[in-house]
């Protein structure tokens, strides 16, 4: 697919190298998702005379940016090339120099940007400094794709909020657990092994006091592949959560508990969960996993935290008097919640539907 550029007003659309550059520094951007951490996923890609001179990806958090690392393949010299970068190069000093002062250094004629800088105190200062010192900017190629990759940071910047995904395991007749709170197991391995996938893409798995103490789970994301970690948040509104042998309390990972006593704030005598997921944004936190019941799966929903739903439903039937995936105050068909179903899937004999709140 051809994207559009605006040069001097007037629409022009990108060359086929232009995107396929592009889709390459994407995809080196997307081999950081596991260790950036708070930062952004950003690959580039330097281009002379229709070859790919250089490339490389921001690899780890604190470390040189996707910029600097493939600047450095050529001994920071690009005399005449193109940059295809998946985001606005910095142009601040944080942990390292601000990228923009090594794109003017290189000698580059033009920069390619996926997508702006997403935090409003600098979108766009780094493309000023870039046209101040003569270098062509476009920006917009493959935009969707880069915002998609990064839409935890994305949110956070913007809000300082995470992007919250939720994950359910029900049966067909939307039940989560029998009427006597046993669950285990409700969808087949392959689908659990999925879930873990889930973990291993999110920087922290929240879920509630109810779970822990009924289920007694160690939210850990285990894979052989990789060593991951995420922060392990347990919401207690009724600090309930004080036997440290609890599974949620291993080694593995760091857990966190929010209570009444270290949140800002709270609701109705409960821990006010926006004010709970602005603390995980003040961690640098920017993708969450749900793993929890229906009470603080509904609450989520009524507040409007919930940015995605992942739900693995299994060919298997609950009956009535089984609990179901939500707890919402819905008496009416008006008051009926609509989803928007991006994704379904099979995995193993279990359907996998990926869904967001219209």
């Amino acid at each position: 697919m051809i994207y559009a550029k605006i040069t001097s007003g007037i629409i022009m659309p990108f060359t086929a190298k232009d995107t396929q550059c592009m889709a390459l520094a994407l995809q080196l951007s997307a081999k950081a998702r596991h260790t950036v951490n708070a930062n952004p996923m950003v690959g580039c890609v330097i281009a002379r005379g229709g070859e790919i001179i250089a490339q490389d990806y921001h690899r780890e958090y604190g470390k040189n940016h996707a910029e600097v690392k493939a600047l450095a393949h050529i001994d920071g010299k690009a005399k005449g090339a193109t940059l295809y970068v998946t985001l606005e190069p910095c142009s601040h000093h944080g942990k390292t120099p601000p990228c923009t002062d090594a794109v003017i250094a290189s000698g580059a004629t033009k920069v390619i940007i996926a997508t702006l800088d997403p935090n409003p105190l600098v979108s766009g200062r780094g493309v000023q400094l870039l046209e101040l010192a003569g270098i062509e900017v476009e920006i917009g190629l493959l935009e969707n794709e880069a915002k998609a990759l990064n839409r935890g940071f994305i949110k956070r910047m913007q809000t300082g909020l995470p992007f919250v995904t939720s994950k359910i395991a029900m049966s067909l007749d939307g039940k989560t657990a029998m009427a006597s709170g046993e669950s285990k197991w409700i969808t087949s391995e392959a689908a659990r092994v999925d879930v873990h996938k889930l973990r291993r893409g999110s920087q922290a798995i929240v879920t509630g006091s109810g779970t822990v103490l009924k289920d007694n789970p160690s939210l850990t994301a285990r894979l052989p592949e990789v060593s991951v970690t995420p922060l392990r948040v347990i919401i207690d509104s009724n600090n309930q959560i004080t036997d440290k042998n609890l599974k949620v309390f291993s080694d593995d990972a760091q857990t966190l508990v929010i209570n009444r006593d270290n949140c800002d704030s709270s609701v109705n005598g409960k821990v006010d969960l926006k004010a709970a997921l602005l603390k995980l944004g003040e961690l640098g936190i920017n993708t969450v996993l749900i793993e929890a019941g229906p009470g603080l799966n509904g609450a989520l929903q009524q507040d409007g935290l919930i940015d995605e739903l992942v739900i693995y439903t299994a060919p298997v039937l609950f009956g009535s008097d089984a609990t179901s995936m939500m707890q919402l105050p819905i008496t009416t068909m008006g008051d009926k919640v609509t989803l928007k179903i991006h994704d379904c899937r099979q995995i193993g004999v279990d359907m996998k539907i990926t869904a967001s709140f219209k």
